[in-house]
């Protein structure tokens, strides 16, 4: 059975793509066959093969297994927006049947697969559907980043409730210390610890350039 793990955050930019990798590289330690995948991708970037996304590139260099892009990135899109915005500029619609269905053909071909949502947890993929209906229709744990900034325990709480009310098991979270100028983060994390109601998987101190390999697991 293929291990499986849907990330998310609490908002845009808390460090997702981090702590995906990370996940990849601890879950090489255990499994032959790991991808990552980043169902949609806003904003390119050129490369030497072509644009790309920076975050699905960052991805594939973490996992063990080639695969075609059209599965582990199904929906790259050129302008940095929310989905279904840089959807709708791109002239396509983001199809849930479609992600549903890479992710399926991913899951055939790997021992572990994680799943890197856009955004926060309810970011619009298009006009009716969001990301909190990917992760219901993939029904994997979750794991949260929280970006330790202020507005952080609000956004973390609000977050949690909303992934059990999709029926969803959240697996864990991460402390991710992306502000260094936050006051008291200890109190933050401690609060979080007793608020969530699930472990926390990861403190991570703030890093001027994020590496995923310095990222340490606490279980």
């Amino acid at each position: 059975m293929t291990v499986g793990y849907f990330v998310t955050g609490t908002d845009t930019e808390v460090g997702k793509t981090l702590i995906t990798s990370a996940l990849l590289l601890h879950l090489r330690t255990r499994h032959a066959r790991v991808v990552g995948m980043k169902p949609v991708a806003a904003g390119t970037v050129p490369m030497a093969h072509g644009d790309d996304n920076e975050d699905a590139v960052a991805m594939r260099a973490c996992g063990s297994i080639q695969v075609p892009r059209e599965l582990d990135n199904p929906y790259c899109l050129p302008l940095p927006m929310s989905p279904h915005l840089a959807a709708r500029a791109a002239g396509v619609r983001i199809e849930l049947p479609v992600l549903i269905e890479r992710y399926r053909q991913l899951a055939a071909l790997a021992d572990a697969v994680v799943v890197e949502g856009a955004g926060g947890f309810f970011v619009p993929l298009n006009e009716r559907e969001t990301g909190a209906d990917l992760a219901q229709a993939l029904q994997l744990p979750v794991l949260l980043v929280v970006g330790l900034r202020l507005g952080c325990l609000n956004h973390a709480l609000l977050t949690a409730e909303a992934i059990r009310a999709r029926g969803l098991v959240l697996a864990g979270w991460v402390a991710n210390r992306i502000d260094p100028q936050m006051a008291s983060p200890d109190d933050n994390i401690a609060y979080l610890q007793a608020r969530l109601g699930a472990p926390m998987w990861a403190d991570v101190p703030h890093m001027a350039t994020p590496q995923a390999e310095a990222v340490q697991w606490l279980r």
